[in-house]
């Protein structure tokens, strides 16, 4: 059989392009023009460039957040009045009257669970260092005491005859006997193993709810943990009250030297006033006052005409005497007598120099028998041994 043959002729519709020199002149016009400027809709198409991916996008969210500033109005508060940088945000310390600190210092010393920076930090949650009772529903004063509360825990910690949660230096003491009679509760319930964790957390949670609540838990229950968090963060911006010895300018120097009769005998010191590490908890913290070690029983007397403010049993203190000696150069003068074995004294009594007010002792936290002596000006705890000089 023979293959056919194909047909390569060529079909009359279906002629050979002519070549470029016998096309006619508007052919060669046309496709000229398509290959000098190609058909939009066949151009490759490119992806974003890099002003697009990254510019673009920062210049937006620039725009975005200056729109939100103007909107919100703290553009202004970026800069002064003139276009100067604002001013450093006050620090919450700065909050604090200054002639408080020794008396956060004072409550703190109760115990070695708290620190003034602790006690600190529950003012500033509680009240923000407003001692304006209108700004309080029902509790009133800087620590927010309710009048149950304050006939627990209320004293006249200043010996200026009124006892009052109006009265910060009463509040913060008072503040502080609380906080201390909780941790000492903890303490026991966490020595009996009916409780666990920080002593300190156990504590502040037992402040905000209550004690049945951590006994209940064995724990710092959930409701206390947003509390215990806030103080903790707060008391580290009120960290330098637990070091710095309170300010007292040009309040520190007696009178005359000799202003003051030495309380003992003795001219021995254990432990000068400043910071130091306590013997017992470890803590450093303010040594408020002058340690002089003597035997048990030895008499202890005023070191100047005053009345007794307070005489009587403390927890870190043992048994305590405080005297007011009026005005020394216009500023009101105080000392204290510590860790004494037994009284000699009543709160209200008119002593002088040499009056016997007890006697060497070792009550309290102490590691021995030894007078803690404290001479304090305007309410801030100052060097004893300047007051001391030449007296005796």
């Amino acid at each position: 059989m023979q293959t056919p043959v194909r047909d390569t002729e060529p079909t009359p519709d279906a002629e050979p392009p002519a070549p470029e020199e016998h096309q006619e002149p508007e052919a060669r016009e046309e496709r000229e023009e398509r290959e000098t400027h190609p058909d939009p809709a066949r151009r490759k198409r490119r992806g974003p460039g890099p002003f697009l991916l990254l510019v673009l996008p920062t210049l937006t969210v620039l725009l975005a957040a200056a729109v939100f500033l103007v909107a919100t109005d703290r553009l202004s508060g970026l800069l002064g009045d003139d276009g100067d940088a604002a001013p450093a945000p006050q620090a919450v310390t700065d909050r604090v009257d200054p002639s408080l600190l020794p008396w956060l210092r004072k409550a703190a010393d109760r115990c070695d669970t708290l620190r003034p920076s602790v006690l600190a930090a529950q003012i500033d949650l509680r009240s923000g260092w407003s001692n304006d009772g209108a700004a309080l529903s029902g509790p009133s004063g800087l620590a927010g005491f309710t009048p149950a509360q304050w006939r627990e825990w209320g004293e006249d910690a200043n010996g200026n005859g009124t006892s009052s949660p109006k009265d910060p230096a009463d509040a913060l003491v008072a503040l502080g006997r609380w906080d201390c009679a909780l941790a000492e509760r903890m303490t026991e319930s966490r020595t009996r193993g009916t409780v666990n964790g920080d002593l300190l957390d156990l504590t502040l949670a037992a402040y905000d709810q209550d004690e049945a609540a951590v006994t209940k838990a064995g724990r710092v229950p959930e409701p206390a943990l947003p509390y215990v968090r806030k103080i903790k963060q707060l008391a580290r911006q009120y960290a330098q009250f637990d070091t710095a010895p309170s300010p007292l300018p040009d309040a520190g120097a007696p009178p005359r030297d000799g202003y003051l009769h030495r309380p003992l005998l003795s001219t021995t010191l254990s432990s000068a006033f400043g910071t130091r590490q306590h013997p017992l908890s470890g803590v450093t913290k303010l040594h408020t006052g002058v340690d002089f070690p003597a035997p048990q029983g030895t008499p202890v007397t005023a070191a100047g005409p005053g009345t007794v403010t307070f005489a009587g049993l403390t927890q870190a203190y043992g048994n305590r005497v405080v005297i007011d000696h009026g005005k020394a150069d216009g500023k009101r003068l105080q000392t204290t007598y510590s860790h004494l074995s037994a009284l000699n004294t009543t709160q209200g009594s008119t002593v002088i120099p040499g009056t016997t007010l007890g006697w060497v002792g070792s009550t309290g936290l102490s590691t021995g028998p030894h007078l803690h002596f404290e001479v304090m000006v305007e309410g801030h705890y100052t060097d004893p041994m300047p007051w001391l000089g030449g007296g005796g």
